[in-house]
Parts: structure tokens; C-alpha cells; sequence
């Protein structure tokens, strides 16, 4: 039997208070609001209680924040796509965030397991002056474990309407991506990191932002082959490549840590969740 779960979450400033307001149906559920940082930031748990996704599953999570709302939403855990039984998978999220709002999308990673059918999508929109740090990070099976990603598909997609694209097809039967140097190199796990903005962003806000993320890239074990640009005035993009999750997401951490910093004056207060 396949799934079929909707989430919406709606954030709204009141008072200096982020409230949610969400609606649901089928297995996706949201975790009580917490707010270790003060009102003005709502930090989420999103739960998938069947624990994964196969084929015919489908999760739709539409996210909106108001203005002037600040929400940071992560996972208790990996979001795992597993054997197809002939029919794709989908996770389908939606960010919206209007003026002023600020949004940190930072779900734990996802497992494409091997023999998997699957699309992970997500899309976001910004008004003026809204803000967005996102991350996406993707596992091709578990090599450590003996469960190699050797036959399934896996489709990645990354978009802002208008201002940036970014979809692939990882074909677990395509040897010249996956291993050739002009591809993952071997590598079994992808990245990205993501800075938005709905207003332009100074070019010397930008630079400093890249020279600050640079030096720290130098000090990463050299098992992470990464790199950050900003493609366009309101974009700031990192993305790695690893063997595993684990350097990956340390990085991550780091890397949104330093942003989170230098964008917003705000500490890297991590997710009580990532510590359990």
C-alpha cells in the first residue's frame, strides 16, 4: 500500500513571537515548536513515522513563511528511499517565503538505497528581503555496510523559478558518472548548500562571504572535494563530494554556522535533535 502525506506549515510574527500553524494528512507529522534562541526563532522536527519511502510513496511538504518570521525545520533522521516495486517514489517540498521572512531548511540526509526508484525535489520562492539557508545532502547506498548503490535511479531536484536550475539523474548502471573524474570521481555521497536571497546581495557582502568560506574549506580533511560560488547576485552555492555522510555534514554544520554569522549576527545554536 502506498502512502500519500501531505504537510503544510505556515509561519506567522506576531508580537516578535514565530508561531506555526500546519495542517496534515497521512503519515508526516510535525513535532511541538521549540524555541531555544527566544521567540523570534521556531525551530520544527518534521516526522516521518514509516521511517522511509517506496514505490507509489509520495510526501508533499509545502512550507510558508510570513513576514518578518524566522523558522528553522530539520529531521530526527535520514530520509531513506528504498527498493522500488516498479513504481517511483516522490518527495515534493515547497518553500515560500514573503518579505523580510527567513527560512533554514536543513533536513538530516537522504539514502537512495540501492535498487531504489526515486525523486527528491525541492523548490523555493522569495519575495524582497526574504532569506533562505538550505542544504541537501544525498547517500548512494551504504558502502560501509555492504549495500552498494549498484542498480536503481535517483533524481535530484533544485530550483528557483527564474533564477536558478539545478536537476540530475544519477543512473546507478552510469559507470562514467559515477566513477569518471568529470563525475561523483567514486565518490558515494553529494552536497549542496545553499544561500538565497530575494534582494541582490552586495558584491563585497558576497566576497567575504566566498573568502570566509574558502579559508574554511582549506582546513576540511581532504577526503571533501568542495567548492562555493555564487552564480548569480542573490546566490551563494557550496557543494562537496565524500565517501560518506559524516564529512559532509560536519562541514555543512560548519559551513551554516559561518553564515548563519556573518548574514544574520545569530550563533550556530545547533538543533537539540542532531545531539541525540
Amino acid at each position: 500500500m502506498a502512502w500519500h502525506a501531505q504537510l503544510a506549515l505556515d509561519y506567522r510574527e506576531q508580537d516578535k513571537k514565530t508561531a506555526l500553524h500546519f495542517t496534515h494528512d497521512g503519515p508526516l507529522r510535525v513535532l511541538k515548536s521549540l524555541y531555544p534562541e527566544g521567540l523570534g526563532i521556531c525551530h520544527n522536527v518534521l516526522v516521518h513515522p514509516p521511517g522511509g519511502l517506496v514505490g507509489g510513496d509520495v510526501l508533499d511538504i509545502r512550507v510558508h513563511v510570513g513576514e518578518s518570521a524566522h523558522a528553522l525545520i530539520t529531521t530526527p533522521g535520514a530520509t531513506r528511499f528504498y527498493r522500488s516495486n516498479g513504481q517511483q517514489a516522490l518527495q515534493r517540498t515547497r518553500l515560500q517565503l514573503a518579505a523580510g521572512a527567513r527560512l533554514e531548511w536543513l533536513p538530516l540526509e537522504t539514502i537512495a538505497y540501492n535498487g531504489c526508484d526515486a525523486a527528491n525535489q525541492l523548490e523555493f520562492d522569495l519575495a524582497d528581503g526574504a532569506q533562505l539557508l538550505a542544504w541537501d545532502l544525498t547517500a548512494l547506498g551504504l558502502p560501509l555496510a555492504g549495500k552498494p548503490y549498484q542498480q536503481g535511479r535517483f533524481t535530484q531536484h533544485l530550483e528557483w523559478p527564474g533564477r536558478f536550475l539545478e536537476r540530475g539523474l544519477i543512473d546507478a548502471q552510469d559507470d562514467l558518472l559515477l566513477d569518471g573524474y568529470l563525475g561523483l570521481a567514486g565518490q558515494r555521497c553529494l552536497a549542496s548548500l545553499v544561500f538565497a536571497s530575494g534582494t541582490p546581495l552586495p558584491r563585497s557582502q558576497r566576497e567575504t562571504l566566498l573568502e570566509c568560506t574558502h579559508e574554511l574549506l582549506q582546513s576540511t580533511p581532504t577526503s571533501v572535494m568542495g567548492g562555493v560560488t555564487s552564480p548569480n547576485e542573490h546566490m551563494l552555492v557550496l557543494r562537496a563530494l565524500t565517501p560518506v555522510v559524516e564529512p559532509a555534514m560536519a562541514l555543512w554544520k560548519n559551513v551554516w554556522a559561518l553564515w548563519r554569522g556573518q548574514i544574520w549576527g545569530l550563533q550556530g545554536v545547533m538543533p537539540r535533535i542532531w545531539s541525540m
